[in-house]
């Protein structure tokens, strides 16, 4: 179901379509990842930092620190506001006057955040699937300095190829299972034509 404060971006079918290809949604924690949001918190002094990938109804968190779920309805997506700006950093020193985020339930309610910055997870198209972003439960009116956001671009550059190249494997197993089970098939093809010429017309032995 479509909500109002939602941008159109969170539903565009190609976009969609692509976050779908890469198979990460409801996946285990991996050491990549989760390496990047301990380094994303690190450098911008933030208590939370989320790698967020946003699927047609809620924003599934892939890697995070500082924050106790694993995922979010879309209602209460702030990385879902980063999909209308794919070429720059969404950042909002203030959530709650914001009219983007005033009515936001993780900010009028615990955990009560206050400060966002988001780094969007933008593909080699140009379709974006999420966001490695850093929150703060005060806000900051000076948002981030030049360092700290050129420091979270380059760490969702780092995310994306993370992405890539998981892919790049899964897709790489997936063909040799393929061949895999093409081979086994040629195999036994192979052996049953033999078994059928070496029963000589013998139509028990064919059997």
């Amino acid at each position: 179901m479509k909500h109002p404060s939602i941008p159109a971006a969170v539903h565009d079918a190609d976009r969609l379509d692509a976050l779908a290809s890469y198979g990460i949604l409801d996946t285990p924690a991996e050491p990549g990842f989760d390496g990047i949001v301990h380094l994303a918190s690190r450098l911008c002094a933030a208590p939370v930092a989320l790698v967020s990938l946003v699927a047609e109804d809620r924003q599934w968190f892939k890697a995070r620190i500082g924050f106790p779920d694993c995922e979010t309805v879309l209602s209460s997506s702030v990385c879902a506001h980063a999909l209308a700006q794919p070429d720059e950093l969404l950042v909002i020193p203030d959530l709650a006057t914001d009219p983007r985020t005033a009515d936001n339930p993780l900010v009028t309610g615990e955990p009560f955040i206050r400060f966002y910055a988001g780094a969007p997870l933008r593909t080699a198209s140009g379709l974006v699937l999420g966001s490695l972003c850093v929150i703060d439960r005060v806000s900051r009116p000076n948002g981030l300095t030049e360092a700290q956001a050129a420091d979270l671009r380059a760490l969702a550059e780092q995310v994306m190829s993370q992405l890539e190249l998981r892919r790049a494997l899964n897709n790489r197993d997936t063909a040799r299972a393929a061949e895999a089970q093409e081979y086994r098939a040629r195999e036994a093809l192979r052996d049953t034509q033999a078994a059928v010429a070496n029963a000589a017309g013998d139509l028990e032995a064919t059997l």
